[in-house]
């Protein structure tokens, strides 16, 4: 009986601990959308993440052949789509990059290059909750629109060796 009781309090002041962090954490923040996380909340997130991406997903391979078409259909979609936010070159810094929380990430480095490509793809059909990452998938099994994705995939992995003319391509398409 003594143990149970013990458990009980032991759960009762982790759970009035963990309470008082949140608040702490709201107080502090103000909840404000300009900051950037912190290294903590960072790596809390990037764990929630990788723990959300269903396993047979985050080793699903691209079944889109890589080609400079593939490529190219990933890189025009970006321009049109991503770019406000997550800018032409992948840096994370678009016209709506300011507002977000936590801000997108620079595509080009290597804690989104070595996401694999099934991560990639469920990420851009299922989107990222308490982010500004919204879904791009329609929640169905739409051959056309997991192709496009596919697509951005490779156009992702591309994103680090980006020209000067893919970039003034991808500003003339611009939505902004």
């Amino acid at each position: 009986m003594l143990g149970i009781i013990r458990f009980a309090f032991t759960c009762l002041f982790l759970l009035v601990l963990a309470a008082a962090g949140g608040f702490l954490y709201v107080r502090t923040t103000g909840l404000r959308s300009q900051a950037e996380p912190g290294t903590v909340e960072t790596r809390m997130a990037r764990a929630v993440r990788a723990l959300a991406v269903p396993s047979d997903i985050k080793t699903m391979p691209n079944p889109v052949a890589r080609s400079s078409e593939a490529i190219d259909a990933g890189k025009k979609h970006f321009a049109r789509y991503c770019s406000v936010c997550h800018g032409n070159e992948g840096t994370g810094v678009g016209a709506f990059s300011k507002g977000l929380f936590p801000k997108p990430p620079d595509m080009r480095q290597s804690l989104t290059q070595e996401l694999t490509d099934g991560e990639l793809f469920y990420i851009i059909e299922n989107g990222v909750r308490f982010t500004g990452m919204p879904a791009f998938g329609s929640g169905t099994s739409d051959p056309k629109g997991e192709t496009l994705a596919w697509q951005l995939v490779h156009f992702i992995r591309h994103l680090p060796s980006l020209t000067n003319d893919e970039i003034a391509e991808m500003e003339s398409l611009n939505p902004l």
